[in-house]
């Protein structure tokens, strides 16, 4: 049984690994997708993450596949009881406006809901800080829905220190419910937006943090190591200034880690995430069985800190 971890003051409690759901609909047909899901489950996963605007960026596509996709699994499979379920709010427009107005909260969390085929989603994040909207009035949307049973727990993504903070603040001001969960960028490779005073911030307060981007879009796998590699797919193209920054060092301190554990490289990426100040867990998404069998192998991967110290120091 895979050992779960509370996630930050909420009373979630989930393994050290969430499955990302961007690819379900997308690079991930019905069928491996669930055959994904069901191979998560089994190796002891729980908690899914997806978001309302997964995948409005593909041509035809209007967001909520990826929901939908999870919404029919946990119909068909029977396994609500197994999972807890993260989606999103504030990047997809519609009905009520955009980002974070209050009115559109609301019409967001009834569609994601309905897509989802679920009664509460239990954890609800703001996907993007809104400027725009006075951050009581966002809370105060989303307090609403909390009351109602529809969420169980709220997080914010992509937020910076400064508004974290000052959420907390009107929050507290307020009377109304805090984000209890951060959802960042963060990686061996892009440290730089969350270490430091986010990081200080979630630790002294107790907020859970699930970051995204786990695998720096497959750097850290070792799939591109030289210019000869950025062909071998789409992303390619992003990898050049990890080439020629740190990254390097970064692979070779980690092929360093690989031949001591025997782990692959992405296990160690991940292990390395599950062991920093305030992580709770971090976000990785799979497209087939054999990707979620290696991504769950870091699950039981515990990481001596020797090994932490060399690759923090590598990607320094």
């Amino acid at each position: 049984m895979t050992n779960l971890r509370r996630l930050g003051s909420t009373d979630l409690h989930i393994a050290p690994l969430v499955l990302g759901g961007n690819v379900f609909g997308w690079t991930a047909d019905k069928a491996a997708s669930f055959a994904v899901l069901d191979a998560f489950v089994a190796a002891g996963g729980t908690m899914i993450d997806t978001a309302d605007v997964y995948s409005a960026w593909v041509p035809g596509h209007k967001g909520g596949e990826s929901e939908s996709v999870i919404g029919e699994w946990l119909r068909i499979s029977g396994k609500r009881d197994k999972v807890q379920i993260a989606t999103k709010v504030g990047m997809l427009p519609g009905e009520g406006g955009e980002k974070l107005a209050p009115a559109r909260i609301a019409a967001a969390a009834e569609a994601s809901l309905k897509r989802l085929g679920i009664e509460r989603i239990d954890l609800y994040f703001a996907h993007q800080d809104d400027d725009a909207v006075a951050q009581e009035d966002a809370l105060a949307a989303f307090s609403k829905l909390i009351d109602a049973g529809k969420v169980r727990a709220l997080g914010a993504s992509n937020f910076h220190a400064a508004r974290l903070k000052s959420a907390h603040d009107a929050a507290t001001a307020h009377g109304l419910p805090q984000y209890h969960v951060l959802q960042p960028e963060y990686n061996l490779v892009s440290r730089h937006k969350f270490e430091g005073e986010l990081q200080d911030y979630c630790v002294v307060h107790d907020i859970g943090v699930v970051p995204y981007y786990g695998l720096a879009s497959g750097f850290l796998t070792g799939k591109y190591r030289s210019a000869d590699d950025l062909g071998k797919s789409v992303r390619g193209g992003r990898m050049t200034d990890l080439l020629e920054g740190k990254g390097t060092a970064v692979l070779s301190a980690m092929d360093d880690v690989a031949a001591e554990t025997g782990a692959t490289l992405a296990q160690i990426a991940l292990a390395w995430l599950a062991a920093q100040p305030g992580v709770t867990a971090p976000i990785a998404s799979a497209t087939s069985v054999a990707q979620i069998d290696e991504l769950a192998g870091s699950m039981g991967l515990e990481l001596t800190e020797a090994h932490l110290e060399r690759l923090t120091n590598a990607g320094a």
